[in-house]
């Protein structure tokens, strides 16, 4: 079993960090952040062929590690992640040609709010009718692949009621959604859903475990910077044990995660029997991680790490964002122990 990355991927890895690296460094990504977003990167993603229906999972693998080393507030995990596996054909064109921005709505208020709990949004006559809450990207979304009762459903935007909604990580926002007797088109429906929802799950889970892998990678290396740089007592602070045994630290947690987090994304890749095992535990290791490297990079910063000018409340706020998405790690892991204790 090889996880190494091709020398075409690795390619991809670095234009992708280079990319991302000119256009957002840390006051353009606070700009977009506060601002909700960049809706000019969506067809540049489209030119660069990020968002084409050919790219395997491990193609995108190195895409979301290295959008959660940069953060780019744009639709891409809600699109490729959420939406694309339930897309059909033209859709998947409209994606690639940069037309297209989709994500999932399946959450409901009142409801257990997991991808795979029951919904009671209904479908009749051809329409939709229903509430999602806490949408990915639902503010900037052209068409919703919305969980019903009885299957997956295509509802554009412009049939919707979307309310925005603030939220920690300004670089990916969620939205409440209305559909009043919405125009609906089936994708899926029946037991064909529920394993479509599945399969969307375990891929959200790898990329989020590859984003968290990212976003520890961003912490460690701008602890590490500072570690080097700034000086007390004559010497660089790096060289006591307070601040190098926090980089060392993150440094371990961080090879897990990523060794998890590349499992995963070849068991998607390849459907792997141990897919659903892997992604659970890559996710849930993952986004505990990611959150583990903020906190220990913001002490090891001391003052200046806990100012709201300083970038790593920017990663802070996308790791608590990966690490609650579809619940907190203890659920995974209750997930992968039921798979090996019943």
């Amino acid at each position: 079993m090889d996880f190494a990355f091709s020398e075409e991927q690795s390619e991809l890895r670095g234009f992708a960090r280079s990319f991302l690296a000119s256009r957002y460094d840390d006051a353009a990504l606070a700009s977009y952040a506060d601002a909700g977003g960049d809706p000019s990167v969506w067809p540049k993603l489209a030119e660069m062929g990020w968002l084409d229906a050919e790219l395997t999972f491990l193609d995108q693998a190195v895409l979301f590690e290295e959008t959660g080393y940069r953060p780019l507030p744009a639709p891409f995990f809600s699109t490729l992640a959420l939406a694309a596996p339930a897309l059909d054909e033209e859709a998947a064109k409209r994606v690639a040609s940069g037309s297209l921005k989709a994500t999932l709505a399946w959450a409901e208020a009142g409801r257990p709010q997991g991808i795979l709990d029951p919904v009671a949004t209904s479908f009749s006559d051809g329409r939709l009718r229903g509430d999602k809450v806490l949408v990915p990207e639902g503010a900037s979304a052209d068409l919703f692949v919305v969980v019903a009762d009885s299957g997956l459903y295509a509802v554009e935007a412009a049939d919707a009621v979307v309310t925005p909604r603030s939220t920690l990580d300004g670089t990916r926002r969620v939205a409440d959604v209305r559909f009043p007797d919405a125009p609906a088109r089936l994708l899926v429906s029946g037991e064909e859903a529920r394993a479509l929802l599945g399969r969307i799950r375990d891929r959200a889970y790898a990329a989020l475990a590859l984003e968290g892998v990212g976003v520890a990678q961003r912490a460690l290396d701008l602890l590490v910077a500072y570690a080097k740089e700034r000086e007390q007592f004559g010497k660089p602070i790096g060289v006591y044990q307070a601040v190098s045994h926090k980089a060392s630290n993150v440094y371990v947690r961080l090879q897990e995660a990523r060794s998890l987090a590349y499992w995963a994304a070849w068991c998607v890749s390849s459907d792997d029997e141990m897919v659903r095992q892997a992604c659970l535990a890559a996710k849930s290791f993952a986004g505990d991680a990611a959150v583990f490297a903020c906190e220990n990079a913001i002490q090891g910063h001391g003052g200046i790490g806990f100012t709201w000018e300083h970038v790593l409340h920017r990663y802070y706020k996308r790791a608590q964002w990966l690490a609650a998405f579809d619940g907190p790690s203890r659920s995974q892991r209750a997930e992968v122990a039921a798979f090996l204790l019943d």
